[in-house]
């Protein structure tokens, strides 16, 4: 209430500096207001679950409202064949108390906390026949008990399906075996390059060094050719 109070003590105060709004914007704005406020029922991101026959499955179901609640009613059904079956049902009277609840199933226990916005149940021993669909509804009468609810699949198998994940390593090995290769390579590079740098450098050293050889040489030979030719007095 407090955000939407301030929303509109916003816009007259816009109003009153001169500025006009179109009808359209003026009643876009008031619904975003409100339906930020609304209350939301999630079951998650997952809206379904698959279950070992006689295992025990968690419906999850959990619910938000900006301005808070007061008196929430909830439930859960259960969809059968188009007959809805109310497993339980409460009234949360404020934030932070847990309701007592009342349930319709002897397999169904109520494992949520109001201290964290949860109203998740537990269905024990489950069956082929429990298989189908679990709706969370929620109403707070702070909205003028407008209705909200999620839907939760529930599929009840033989046996779990083992995921093959062949294909994920021979991909996994390949790509492993690529990257392998590209270092081995640019290794070999490095190796290589660094011996013919080395290779190099004493091919320069050894160039340099006889080149000085050959110059005393042809100095020392060319001077007794001279002393030779030089005739005797």
């Amino acid at each position: 209430m407090d955000s939407r109070k301030s929303s509109a003590s916003a816009l007259c105060r816009f109003a009153r500096l001169g500025g006009t709004f179109p009808a359209s914007l003026l009643l876009a704005l008031f619904v975003g207001v409100w339906y930020s406020q609304a209350l939301e029922v999630s079951v998650g991101k997952v809206h379904y679950v698959e279950a070992m026959n006689g295992s025990t499955v968690l419906l999850p179901c959990t619910y938000s409202s900006c301005i808070g609640i007061k008196n929430l009613y909830f439930n859960w059904q259960y969809n059968d064949n188009g007959t809805m079956l109310k497993l339980c049902e409460a009234v949360i009277p404020i934030e932070g108390v847990d309701p007592n609840v009342r349930v319709y199933h002897e397999r169904v226990e109520y494992v949520g906390s109001s201290k964290h916005n949860n109203i998740s149940i537990l269905l024990w021993n489950i069956t082929f026949s429990d298989e189908g669909e679990y709706t969370c509804f929620a109403r707070n009468p702070k909205e003028k008990n407008r209705n909200h609810s999620a839907i939760f699949t529930l599929i009840v198998v033989d046996e779990l399906k083992v995921v093959d994940n062949t294909l994920t390593v021979i991909i996994s090995s390949v790509v492993g075996g690529i990257i392998g290769l590209i270092i081995l390579i640019m290794v070999l590079r490095a190796v290589i390059q660094l011996v013919m740098r080395k290779v190099q450098e004493k091919n320069k050293e050894c160039l340099v060094s006889s080149s000085g050889i050959d110059n005393t040489e042809n100095g020392i030979s060319g001077a007794k050719a001279e002393n030779k030719a030089t005739p005797k007095a």
